[in-house]
């Protein structure tokens, strides 16, 4: 299992449109990707209603986790999708 943590930018938090991109991108990867808050519970980042209810907000800290083929690389798409959103959608 590959983990990573990520800060959520400032001003963007994982909310509507952002968490859209985010589980778009974790839908994409053939590995099974999860996301929590520090030292919480995980939930499966390919659910949209899983990950609003994280309610990350900008300047949090995050947990990404994927198991399976392609982990690195989904947990990279999934960072990326956290941190522009807009260069993840386009």
């Amino acid at each position: 299992m590959a983990e990573l943590t990520v800060t959520v930018p400032d001003g963007v938090g994982l909310h509507a449109r952002p968490a859209a991109v985010f589980v778009q991108a974790a839908a994409r990867a053939p590995a099974d990707v999860t996301v929590g808050r520090l030292g919480g519970e995980h939930v499966n980042a390919r659910s949209i209603l899983a990950v609003l209810a994280l309610d990350g907000r900008g300047g949090e800290q995050i947990v990404l986790r994927a198991d399976g083929d392609g982990a690195d690389e989904a947990l990279a798409a999934a960072e990326k999708a956290i941190l522009d959103p807009d260069a993840a959608h386009g």
